[in-house]
């Protein structure tokens, strides 16, 4: 009998994703959560959802430009913690089919999505602003959490029923209450009913790197379940699940700031891209778009180059293992089969120099570009010798290396504040020196 195929496999795979934070605080222009920073007055800030009527978005721009940028799926704040939804729901009026725009924001995302092949994403944030009974919690009003609770629940099913099928649930904003107050078994057994294959990050059970208390076995969950590496690096869990890293585009806000004068650069989303992925996670690159529907022109800088990069380099990014080796000098590593990428950030001249491969390299080359790089191997050390004065790529040009097997780390190297091991290497390098 056929194996069946992975329904989970694609996450993995795609490696780089795009992250939408956007509702009526895009009106504001102060970021996601300026409803609670600054205390607005609840009923003055609801009333933004008469004037928010994004006149310019157009979902399938959206969803091109992050196919065009190389990106395979996106995530969109279906609601966020201000409680405003872009979704029509029958359980509120505080939508944007109801309200000033008239529209099903989602619908037409989720359309748009499927035309350009890019996989959906829905975050869904469990905290709702404008409720007592979230903030008293179930312990001070146990029968208005409840009541608030099958809210919630209610809108994760009209996602997961009204829109075809999900590649993607992103929950957030669970805090400060744990997995049993949220009944999350419960709402998950109701989201695998209907959307059997999504994949769910670990903010609803909790575990890993997630923002909810986790109670029993359902945070240490594989198959399915991912974890959520936010504004930093991602760290081994111990648990064996693919781990994203989703990172802000401006300094500090996930929805727009339209006075951010520290937005990042191409240069940046390409080196967190390369960075992720020697981690062996995905990037999430957030975006705010502002309150007409348009995308900051120094995101449409992002994309456009992200675009141009990966579709010369995707190979070294998509489908591939994380990296080996101590490169820190250069850039990152990724392995995909019996080929070893090395994602050269810090362009070092003529040659190069890896430390600790244990395989023989068989050939070596720029991709986009014709030739060889001659290379020679003495011990652990792999020198690339005539390379170009300067770099390629000016964002991060990346090395090709073929070799023998699969590319491994020699077992005998020791990495620097490695604990508990033998150090007699390092101890013979060091006699090696000049006094």
């Amino acid at each position: 009998m056929a194996r069946q195929k992975d329904p989970f496999a694609w996450f993995e795979q795609a490696r780089f994703g795009m992250f939408i934070h956007w509702g009526i605080h895009a009106l504001l222009g102060r970021g996601e959560q300026v409803l609670f920073r600054e205390r607005l007055d609840q009923s003055e800030y609801e009333r933004l959802a008469d004037r928010f009527n994004p006149r310019r978005f157009d979902a399938d721009a959206w969803a091109r430009a992050a196919c065009e940028a190389g990106m395979k799926y996106m995530v969109l704040t279906t609601k966020h913690h201000d409680g405003y939804c872009l979704f029509d729901s029958a359980l509120t009026d505080y939508t944007s089919a109801k309200r000033a725009a008239g529209r099903d924001l989602v619908a037409e995302y989720v359309t748009a999505c499927r035309r350009h092949r890019i996989r959906v994403g829905f975050y869904y944030s469990l905290g709702d602003w404008r409720f007592p009974a979230y903030f008293d919690g179930p312990s001070k009003d146990p029968r208005g959490f409840a009541r608030f609770r099958r809210y919630i629940h209610g809108q994760v099913e009209e996602l997961c029923t009204r829109y075809g099928r999900i590649d993607v649930l992103w929950f957030d904003g669970g805090w400060p209450h744990d997995a049993a107050a949220w009944r999350a078994a419960a709402l998950d057994r109701m989201i695998r009913r209907h959307q059997p294959h999504v994949m769910i990050n670990d903010r609803l059970h909790g575990g890993g790197v997630g923002n909810v208390k986790p109670v029993g076995a359902a945070s240490k969950r594989l198959c399915g379940y991912f974890d959520t590496a936010e504004q930093r690096p991602a760290t081994d869990t111990g648990l064996a699940r693919p781990i994203e890293m989703c990172r802000t585009t401006h300094d500090t806000w996930w929805g727009i700031c339209r006075h951010d004068r520290l937005n990042m650069t191409p240069a940046r989303a390409i080196s967190l891209l390369t960075g992720a992925a020697h981690r062996g996670a995905n990037l999430l690159l957030n975006v705010g778009p502002k309150a007409d529907g348009t995308f900051p022109p120094f995101f449409a800088r992002i994309l456009k180059e992200t675009g141009r990069w990966t579709g010369v380099n995707g190979e070294s990014i998509y489908g591939s293992a994380a990296g080996i080796l101590d490169t820190r000098t250069l850039g990152t590593t990724t392995v995909r089969g019996s080929s070893l990428y090395l994602h050269v950030l810090y362009w070092p001249g003529r040659s190069a120099t890896l430390y600790g491969l244990a395989n023989r390299v068989r050939s070596a080359r720029i991709l986009g570009r014709r030739g060889k790089i001659r290379v020679e191997q003495s011990g652990l050390h792999t020198v690339l010798h005539d390379l170009p004065a300067r770099p390629p790529d000016p964002q991060c040009t990346v090395i090709r290396l073929d070799v023998r097997g699969r590319p491994r780390e020699d077992p005998s190297v020791v990495h620097l504040w490695e604990q508990g091991r033998d150090l007699e290497s390092l101890s013979a390098w060091a006699s090696r020196a000049a006094r």
